[in-house]
């Protein structure tokens, strides 16, 4: 067995930039508290997810990377992986990303979306290509959002590549007259979550998807083991911390291995 344990943040959307980097370094220095090795926030959480009703200040770089470096600091403080929800401008074009910041607070770098959702023309550009990452005995990737939903080959494409988790940073909110949850993977819910179990199951890794807390929420953080169970989810709408303890000798990616198919993904 190899035990390591992460902290998911699934916190209320920040009422304005200033508030989302406040509210990142409580989580981080919470998650320390409870002996997480590694925490990862919704997507764009720092400034803020733009769209789907949420106004929020024009893109500004330098406002960007005072924060990220304001939690880098809070990251070597409490020697703890940050995997952060964020935008970044790179030559004049906003992208939906994550950075990772290293327990020592080094910036590890940046995983961009680049499976953006239609509705995001015109706000994000698409980036391009992937990458994994390390935290101690940890391999793991990234897909946002639209990409863990409905692009499967961008979780394949981390776990051939040794990650035995991938992080799900997404931003989902109830819309008017929309289905209430209360369970996870609900069968009169949309597909999203029952998605996330098959992500798991499909390449032998661990699926840990996160959003924000919101009242009627449809999608809440949880992560799935890799044989397609699940192993824990926060209650819907509840603001706080998901800690969950993984066995990464579970996480063997053999069925991400054993796909033929690949020209597509690699």
């Amino acid at each position: 067995m190899i035990p390591f344990r992460i902290a998911l943040a699934n916190l209320r959307y920040p009422a304005a930039p200033e508030e989302s980097v406040s509210l990142a370094v409580e989580a981080i220095a919470n998650a320390s508290a409870q002996r997480a090795a590694i925490i990862c926030f919704p997507e764009c959480y720092v400034p803020g997810y733009r769209g789907l009703g949420k106004t929020v200040p024009p893109a500004d770089a330098a406002f960007l990377e005072h924060a990220w470096f304001a939690i880098a600091r809070v990251a070597a403080k409490a020697a703890i992986t940050v995997v952060l929800g964020t935008e970044r401008i790179l030559d004049s074009a906003l992208l939906a990303t994550v950075l990772v910041v290293n327990p020592d607070g080094t910036l590890a770098g940046f995983q961009d979306k680049v499976q953006i959702d239609p509705s995001e023309d015109g706000t994000y550009t698409p980036g391009c290509g992937r990458r994994v990452f390390q935290a101690g005995p940890l391999t793991f990737g990234i897909a946002i959002c639209h990409e863990g939903w409905r692009y499967p080959e961008t979780v394949r494409w981390a776990a051939r590549r040794g990650a035995q988790v991938v992080f799900h940073p997404h931003f989902h909110i109830a819309e008017p007259g929309s289905y209430v949850p209360a369970t996870f993977a609900d069968p009169a819910n949309t597909f999203h979550e029952k998605a996330i179990l098959c992500r798991a199951a499909e390449n032998t890794c661990y699926v840990a998807t996160v959003n924000c807390a919101s009242e009627g929420s449809p999608t809440t953080s949880a992560v799935a083991r890799p044989d397609g169970r699940l192993l824990c989810y926060q209650p819907y709408g509840k603001e706080g911390l998901l800690v969950a303890d993984l066995d990464l000798e579970e996480a063997t990616g053999l069925l991400a291995a054993r796909c033929k198919y690949v020209a597509a993904i690699d």
